[in-house]
């Protein structure tokens, strides 16, 4: 009931496809009846995340966060969600008015020319993000269905604010410690495009394990009721994935 199916020979396609995604994202709020590998989407709860990137002079960071809670994908705003017929990829749009991140962090190296050397608390929240999410697909057949595996994931995303703290950045040196805060809420810009790659790795981990999951356990059928086997989209029998 929560599922709109749709075809994907129409032309209003993209318009029944994105109500569907909508209701999809809007059920994971109450959970999916059967589906229990989900324990909770909002907030969402990620062990640990690892990152190192050296992408500039302004950016050299070895980035560690542990025990992450995210709050704010329960009200996953989807503005357009396109499956394209040649390989059954997909790409989705959709706004997040705040995304909101705590958890311990380990981090060496330098943000925006500030050597950092610190552990402790960090808070991150992002406001209004528009993401676009570029999925790749495998179909498989299960029980007569065809079935989704999301083999890939990559997130782009903008922000209009983002507001932070971090504890203990100087072990204990409170006078560095707040100044260097509000150097990073004065500069969020700066600061956003130092920790691109740490959010869109934490984006990337909650939806393709999300996905995974969803699609493992409904059919693709119930979203798009013209989508081919995998026989008649690859040509041969295709292996249900381990």
């Amino acid at each position: 009931d929560y599922i709109k199916e749709c075809r994907i020979a129409d032309k209003e396609f993209v318009n029944c496809s994105t109500h569907s995604i909508q209701q999809l994202f809007d059920k994971l709020n109450d959970g999916i009846p059967g589906l229990t590998s989900i324990k909770s989407f909002d907030p969402f709860y990620l062990p640990r995340i690892r990152i190192t990137q050296g992408n500039s002079n302004a950016i050299n960071l070895k980035v560690e966060l542990a025990n992450v809670k995210i709050i704010g994908f329960g009200h996953t705003y989807v503005l357009e969600s396109q499956v394209f017929k040649k390989d059954y990829s997909w790409k989705t749009t959709f706004t997040l008015p705040e995304m909101k991140l705590q958890g311990n962090y380990s981090l060496f190296g330098r943000i925006l020319l500030i050597p950092l050397n610190g552990r402790g608390q960090v808070f991150l929240d992002a406001e209004n993000m528009t993401v676009t999410m570029h999925t790749k697909t495998r179909l498989y057949s299960k029980g007569g269905f065809t079935f989704y595996n999301v083999t890939n994931l990559r997130v782009d995303f903008k922000m209009d604010g983002l507001k932070s703290h971090f504890s203990n950045l100087f072990n204990g040196n409170k006078q560095l410690e707040d100044s260097t805060n509000q150097f990073f809420n004065d500069n969020w810009r700066m600061l956003a495009d130092a920790l691109y790659t740490v959010i869109t790795q934490t984006i990337e981990d909650i939806l393709l394990d999300v996905l995974r999951k969803i699609f493992h356990f409904i059919p693709a059928n119930y979203f798009v009721s013209d989508i081919p086997t995998p026989q008649q989209l690859y040509g041969k029998l295709n292996p249900k994935p381990k």
